[in-house]
């Protein structure tokens, strides 16, 4: 197995629609971003691609991956479809780390993208829906904004987990895309102004949900040859983890925490897990990324995450499963202001208590402010991680507010479903 390098990224503008756009277009104006970037590099030179998209019914077409290939010219070269729900962008992240590291490719594209608009909203929920048990969740009422207050309620139950500190998560990411014109939902909150949102599914208002949306992402990943010999400002992917869990969550059994490298068995001596207030498959994953990438301790050795927020109580619930917090702190570690920007007013007063170093998490906005056109959404988060790693914020986004201060080494993180399929990808700068 090779080292394998990110070299470049593009993205178009997350909205909640792009009429005069279709999925080929939309990807072709984030190919031709990501590959001004690498003025070096010919199309030529792509040894092949993955494309990463979740659902047929939003094209209403079937193989848009090769329509996509051809219309990016990059035909006859091989190409294969990634498709996990939630996780489809991260997951064809991983999927084209594999070809360049197995030797496959020396330089693989991976392009993702999603066209929600094309459906109403409650068909477009409906769709989504589809990925859980069509047999058994789907037929009672398994819209995914059911199954998540379910589980935050499980949350507060358990841990004391309150309504305002899902807020703060609203409030913060909102903010941080103020900075980010690439962002569906900028805007500054209050927690009053999330918790008088219409009410989704107590609870859960609009503000703690994500938005449907239509984008697309570009990430151009190649050998350690290629990116020197390219020129390219790379980004080392150094570990990459991948779990998985039962499609039902009634079907998911109790037993001990997977432990990471920093925690010992009693810190949860009397935890029920994962019951439905975890992501045992988000616990696998990062603990696999982690052991590659040789991180004992995350919270101290990593400098900002990414991460999936479709909710706000699943930043959260992620918190934990990432051991950036043990598991029951997540809402104190928001209190603390531990995941927010140093540099930026939010208008909130925070505890104080100093447990936890600061550690930004998504400070690109997150699928709430971001959007999530899904099948982009994942590669989203690399390509901010790229960009931060690289120190260009300013020169992508014209604003250096979310740029931090010398960062070495970040952490993306894609989930789908109830937690039934999660990656974790760490990237590092050389």
């Amino acid at each position: 197995m090779r080292p394998v390098y990110m070299i470049s990224g593009g993205i178009t503008k997350f909205a909640k629609a792009h009429p005069e756009k279709d999925f080929r277009l939309m990807v072709k104006e984030a190919f031709d971003y990501a590959m001004a970037d690498v003025p070096a590099l010919d199309r030529r030179e792509i040894d092949g691609s993955v494309c990463s998209y979740f659902s047929d019914h939003f094209t209403r077409q079937l193989k848009a991956g090769a329509m996509v290939q051809d219309y990016l010219g990059l035909c006859s070269k091989p190409s294969r479809r990634v498709e996990g729900g939630g996780a489809t962008g991260g997951l064809s992240f991983q999927s084209g780390w594999e070809a360049v590291a197995s030797g496959r490719m020396d330089v693989c594209l991976v392009m993702g993208f999603e066209t929600m608009s094309r459906v109403n909203t409650w068909k477009g929920n409906e769709f989504i829906a589809l990925a859980s048990d069509t047999n058994f969740d789907f037929p009672v009422g398994g819209f995914y904004t059911g199954y998540y207050a379910m589980m935050v309620r499980r949350h507060m139950h358990e841990f004391g987990t309150t309504v305002e500190q899902m807020a703060k998560v609203a409030v913060k990411n909102h903010a941080n895309a103020l900075h980010n014109p690439y962002a569906q939902s900028p805007a500054r909150l209050t927690i009053d102004d999330v918790r008088s949102a219409p009410m989704v599914a107590t609870p859960l208002t609009i503000l703690d949900c994500c938005q449907m949306s239509d984008g697309a992402a570009v990430t151009i990943l190649a050998s350690e040859e290629a990116a020197s010999r390219l020129g390219a400002a790379p980004v080392l992917i150094s570990g990459v983890g991948s779990g998985t869990d039962a499609m039902r969550m009634a079907d998911r059994p109790h037993g001990k925490v997977p432990l990471l490298p920093h925690e010992n068995e009693a810190d949860y001596a009397h935890l029920k897990y994962p019951g439905v207030h975890s992501f045992r498959g988000g616990r696998s994953a990062a603990a696999l990324a982690y052991r590659m990438a040789g991180i004992s301790d995350p919270l101290r050795e990593l400098d900002f995450v990414e991460l999936h927020d479709a909710y706000t109580s699943s930043e959260i619930q992620t918190y934990e499963d990432l051991g950036l917090c043990r598991y029951g702190e997540g809402g104190s570690f928001v209190d603390a202001g531990a995941p927010f920007m140093p540099n930026i007013d939010y208008g909130l007063e925070f505890s104080g208590e100093n447990r936890w170093p600061r550690i930004p998490v998504n400070p690109s906005g997150g699928l709430l402010a971001c959007g999530h056109p899904v099948g982009a959404t994942g590669l989203m988060q690399a390509i901010f991680a790229f960009w931060q790693l690289q120190g260009t914020i300013e020169k992508h986004l014209g604003d250096a507010t979310l740029q931090l201060p010398e960062p070495k080494r970040g952490l993306i993180h894609s989930h789908a479903g109830t937690g039934t399929y999660i990656t974790v990808s760490i990237l590092e700068g050389v």
